[in-house]
């Protein structure tokens, strides 16, 4: 019977040392969550103080959007009345005609040069 409490003692102990070492870790990752939530707190005050400043341009942006939203529609109405006269028809598919310059075809006076004069 003494072998039998002692075994009991020995495995009580052995649990309650498992429990301590499981709580010493769990409370040293809980104790580095803290530090790692305590600088996103920081950032996150930060973050909300620059925000601050910007808060009345926004509203401002937003009013101003609304307007733009509010003539979208009569935009796209007036944009689809000029479109209807304007659609594009391409040119009839045939061979391009000769590009001549502006000034009529140039007499070159290389020929006369060498005695050849052409008829015409």
């Amino acid at each position: 019977m003494t072998l039998f409490v002692v075994l009991t003692v020995v495995v009580i102990a052995l649990l309650i040392a498992g429990l301590a070492i499981y709580l010493f870790i769990v409370g040293g990752q809980l104790g580095r969550v803290a530090d790692t939530l305590e600088e996103c707190a920081d950032l996150v005050w930060t973050i909300h103080e620059h925000a601050e400043v910007i808060e009345p341009g926004v509203e401002r942006i937003n009013r101003t959007a609304g307007t733009v939203a509010g003539a979208l529609p009569l935009l796209y109405s007036m944009a689809e009345g000029i479109v209807t006269g304007a659609t594009y028809e391409p040119e009839p598919a045939g061979e391009p005609e000769v590009a001549r310059p502006a000034s009529g075809v140039r007499r070159s006076r290389l020929l006369e040069g060498v005695g050849y004069r052409p008829e015409g």
